[in-house]
């Protein structure tokens, strides 16, 4: 925590958090542009879906695309962890569903976010701390 000039406390992880949350709200309203403006030009995304990285706008755009024609995901994160060199693991429960509603995956996945100049500069899914450990 840090204080502003006049003894307010202050969180030095809203600005990231509330750009991640900004970004995975975009994600889940299929608002493509509203989402690759929170990310670097030249974001690596990962194409989890169908393996491979996505490098720059271009290349998520195409990619989530092709992805919502044949998916349906929602991500909604639900916790967020600092990690220290402008990175944040976030704890996401993920819902994907087929295009005619069922579901085919309902589970929770980390996401792991490197920040730079205030804009996602890459993400790559990992395997949760397990619980306990302290991560």
């Amino acid at each position: 925590m840090t204080f502003t000039t006049d003894g307010v406390m202050t969180d030095p992880r809203l600005p990231v958090i509330e750009l991640l949350r900004t970004a995975y709200a975009a994600f889940n309203e299929r608002d493509i542009d509203a989402a690759l403006a929170t990310m670097a030009e030249d974001v690596a995304w990962p194409k989890a879906f169908k393996g491979g990285q996505a490098r720059g706008h271009r290349e998520v755009r195409a990619y989530w695309t092709e992805q919502w024609s044949e998916i349906n995901p929602r991500v909604e994160p639900t916790s967020f962890h600092p990690e220290g060199a402008g990175r944040m693991l976030v704890h996401v429960h993920q819902v994907v569903r087929d295009l005619a509603g069922a579901v085919v995956a309902d589970g929770e996945v980390g996401h792991r976010f490197t920040i730079e100049s205030g804009l996602i500069r890459s993400m790559e899914v990992c395997p949760l701390p397990a619980p306990g450990s302290g991560g």
